[in-house]
This record gives C-alpha cells, structure tokens and sequence, in this order.
C-alpha cells in the first residue's frame, strides 16, 4: 500500500480548504468513506490504524487525492486534538438545506420522527444527539437559527462517531412559525425540565412525533414552547434539576419513538 498521493493533485483554494472539516475516529470515518466517499478530499492515519485503512485509500487512489501514514505528532497537528482515534478524514460538510413545509407530509407518510434542536449550543452535546437519532433511525434533524445553536463541526463529526453521516440535517429560519405548519402532519412535543407531561403519560396520536430540545442552560425559548402541542419532562429523583441536554435526547427518544409494547 503506498504512503501518499502528491498532495499538488488536488488543488484548493484557502477558502475552500478553510471550510473542509476534519472527521476523525475509525467509526466517523468509516461512516463517512460507506457513505459519501466523493466529499474526502484528504486522510491521514497512523501505524496502528495502517491495516483498517486499505480500502480507504483504494478508493481515494482511483479519485487520484492524497493519503498518508503520518506519525503521531503530525497527525495530532492535523486533527487539531489529541482525541483523533489515530485516522482523519479532510472532507467537504455534508450538504444542510433550508426547511420546506412541504417536507413535511411526505416525512409524515412515512411515519417518520423528526428531531429539532432550537439554541443547543455545544457541538459535543449535537455530536452525541446524531449518534442517538442514528442509533435510534430518526432520519432527520433540524437545525433553528437560534443565535447559540451550533452547526456541525470537527467536534460534532468526532462525537457522533458516524451519526451526522446517517441523519439529514436541515436548518429551520423562524422554528416557532415553522412548528405551528409542522403541526398540520407532526405532535410536535418539547421538553423543559420540571413542566408539563412525564414520558410515561404521553399517549400516542394518529400523527409522527417531532420532538424538540433546547438550549443547555437557558432550555427552548418561550416561543418555540407556545408552538408545541405537549410539553414533556423527565422525572429524576431531585438531587439535581434535570439531565444534560444530550442524555435527555437519548431518554426521550427512545421513549416517544419505541414500538408499543416494548
């Protein structure tokens, strides 16, 4: 297996080059060569991964882009953290549209949920919520355009380990007029700590669930909230006011979307 490409066979500009982000950990990368092989430009890895990472570079050689065996210095420098599991990919973001209602019914047909983040604001906590929706098959997330809400990252990419590349991400401009026509196809249910319904007490409706989470310490602004249908917490034991906002999304997931009688 040969160590590299010459790295002048893929031109980029600053620019471009400044907007690729830096997927790393054998399981984000894995998810991202099974899923969208094309948006790599670049990958580098280190001896020990040198054995997983062969069918990676086949495929990047016959798109004539550069790979290589880097030592651990470098490859820490490249992936900007030490946290990088020993491979990186450099690739373009994954596509994120601008939500169309019209979306929504054919979402609704297929019974599909649908997963809304409004100010979340840590790219770890989004990371680990597109693990859960992955893990769990909610197909789709958005994203509002809360002043706080964070956008995918090389942090998110690393902490979903493959999540963000199975979950379409799409960017909501006014979530509180976008809830009020999701309405029309979707239960739109948010969660606030210590207010509304327990998980337990939710029935189920002849609609899909859209469920929505907000900011880690400030929780879904009061708009957003007037725009929900039901508005659901989790109960705990009081020692402590309520769940991290990624933990909360793996609880409520699992217990609004999971087959009846389970």
């Amino acid at each position: 297996m040969a160590k590299k490409l010459g790295i002048g066979q893929v031109p980029r500009s600053r620019k471009e080059l400044r907007a690729l982000l830096r997927v790393a950990g054998l399981p984000a990368v894995t998810a991202l060569f099974a899923t969208s092989p094309q948006r790599v430009e670049r990958l580098f890895f280190d001896e020990r991964l040198k054995p997983l990472v062969g069918n990676f570079c086949t495929e990047l050689a016959r798109a004539r882009k550069p790979y290589r065996l880097v030592g651990p210095e470098e490859l820490e420098r490249v992936a900007g953290t030490v946290l990088h599991g020993g491979v990186v990919a450099i690739a373009a973001p994954r596509p994120m549209r601008d939500f169309d209602p019209a979306d929504a019914a054919a979402w609704a047909q297929g019974r599909n949920p649908l997963l809304l983040l409004d100010g979340v604001g840590n790219p770890h906590n989004l990371g680990a919520i597109a693990r859960t929706a992955a893990f769990f098959g909610v197909p789709s997330m958005g994203l509002s355009d809360h002043p706080a809400q964070a956008l995918p990252s090389d942090a998110s990419y690393r902490v979903a380990e493959g999540g963000l590349e199975y979950v379409e991400l799409f960017r909501i401009k006014g979530i509180a007029s976008a809830l009020g026509r999701l309405r029309e196809h979707y239960c739109v249910i948010g969660a606030a700590p210590g207010r509304g319904a327990t998980i337990g007490s939710l029935h189920r409706t002849g609609r899909p669930i859209a469920l929505v989470l907000g900011n880690e310490e400030r929780g879904l602004p009061s708009a957003t909230l007037e725009a929900c249908e039901k508005i659901v917490g989790i109960p705990g034991s009081g020692r402590v006011q309520s769940l991290n906002v990624a933990a909360s999304a793996a609880v409520l997931i699992y217990a609004l979307i999971r087959p009846k009688g389970s």
